[in-house]
């Protein structure tokens, strides 16, 4: 074993230094590090949760990409999907694809005796990711969509259920209505009700049969009005987005989920400049008290480095000693911070303790994410920098003289 680890590790865990000064500065210390831990983990773990939950949230609903007519434009309506050069196969068939499904939209009003909402009904057919939409759904279920007939049930979000004192099995009426033709009325039954949390879903869409929506907008048998593609990863849109739009035809066009919701995604990007300036500023506090408790530690212990250089120590080595000494008295503060951190985490992600406003936040509890990499390289990360930053004040024991430092009380 070298000397300088061995007389670190002698020296951290003699019972000789419960007796001294430096107990305080050593617990300050090692408060420092488990503080610095615990805030660092619970800010990257629930800042990476959010981000992930809300692009997730956003993409599941509507596809990370959508294909659409060029002549849609910003419309609620949609208008027909042209299907020259457009090569549904093919998208299907890449690597980034899990899944697609056709839909069409039309703009109506949902009606009871009491109340009113404005809605977007959202058609979709027998290709429809019902496994994938599962985990939107509170309360009912969710119906099969064959494109066989009309389906009349719908699925609700929970805020437009509330609003018309709406619940599964119940009957509402839904008005339609195009320039110059008198209103279209239909009568559907509410299968389901789903919540996403993000308010500009949940505020319009309901879910129905694309064979409604292809009999009011006067659509074709076969026609569709969009598609929405799945990928299997949410981090490879921008990878996928170039090859899926080189197979929509020059008269669709190709949409990103995050530039749907843009205010989202800016709100989503602040968490990136929040996380970053955290971590910062925790790993400036820890890296201050550290380099206190190692100048502490040089003068409480100037007459063991005297000692040591009269018998022929040299100063690489006492500076070695000093800077082992310091971060081996770092490690139950990073094995504390760890436990507690990672212990209000799991709690959180299985018992969901700390609520949200979704109108605010557009998740209704705080998510967390569990990454290992993460979690292991705050740790190593605070490690090497304090490491690192005490190298500069370890040169003040090259300053000490042997003679002066063996008198030195």
């Amino acid at each position: 074993m070298k000397f300088p680890l061995y007389f670190s590790k002698k020296i951290a865990f003699s019972k000789d230094n419960k007796n001294n000064l430096s107990r305080v500065i050593v617990f300050i210390g090692r408060l420092s590090v488990a503080l610095g831990i615990i805030v660092s983990l619970i800010t990257v773990s629930t800042g990476l949760g959010s981000k992930k939950a809300i692009k997730n949230r956003m993409a599941d609903f509507s596809g990370h990409i959508s294909v659409k007519s060029t002549r849609s434009n910003s419309s609620y309506n949609s208008s027909v999907l042209n299907k020259e050069g457009l090569k549904l196969n093919e998208i299907k068939n890449l690597n980034e694809v899990e899944s697609t499904q056709s839909y069409a939209t039309v703009t109506g009003i949902l009606r009871t005796e009491d109340n009113f909402d404005g809605v977007i009904l959202k058609g979709v057919g027998k290709d429809f990711d019902a496994e994938r939409f599962q985990h939107f759904l509170i309360s009912g279920e969710v119906p099969n969509f064959t494109e066989k007939g009309y389906n009349n049930q719908v699925i609700l979000s929970e805020k437009i259920a509330d609003d018309l004192h709406l619940k599964p099995k119940d009957s509402i009426v839904a008005i339609f209505s195009k320039e110059d033709q008198q209103p279209i009325y239909r009568k559907f039954e509410v299968s389901g009700i789903y919540k996403t949390d993000i308010k500009m879903i949940d505020d319009l869409f309901v879910i129905g049969d694309i064979n409604h929506v292809r009999k009011i907008q006067e659509m074709a048998k076969t026609d569709i009005g969009g598609v929405d593609v799945f990928l299997k990863d949410t981090d490879k849109i921008d990878d996928a987005f170039p090859r899926i739009e080189s197979y929509i035809g020059y008269k669709n066009y190709a949409e990103k989920a995050t530039d749907k919701y843009p205010q989202i995604v800016d709100w989503i990007n602040i968490f990136d400049t929040n996380i970053g300036l955290i971590i910062t500023i925790m790993l400036i506090v820890v890296v201050i008290n550290i380099i206190m408790v190692l100048l502490i530690l040089i003068i409480e212990r100037t007459n063991s480095i005297g000692m040591l250089k009269t018998l022929g120590a040299t100063n690489g080595q006492i500076r070695a000693i000093f800077i082992n000494y310091t971060l081996l008295i770092m490690i139950p503060g990073l094995i504390i911070g760890n436990v507690i951190g990672l212990g209000l985490l799991l709690l959180q992600r299985f018992f969901g303790i700390i609520k949200l406003n979704p109108e605010n936040y557009y998740v209704s509890v705080v998510p967390v994410d569990l990454d290992p990499v993460y979690i292991l390289a705050i740790s190593l990360g605070i490690l090497f920098v304090s490491a690192f930053a005490l190298i500069l004040p370890s040169y003040l024991i090259s300053k000490i003289s042997p003679v002066k430092a063996i008198k030195y009380n």
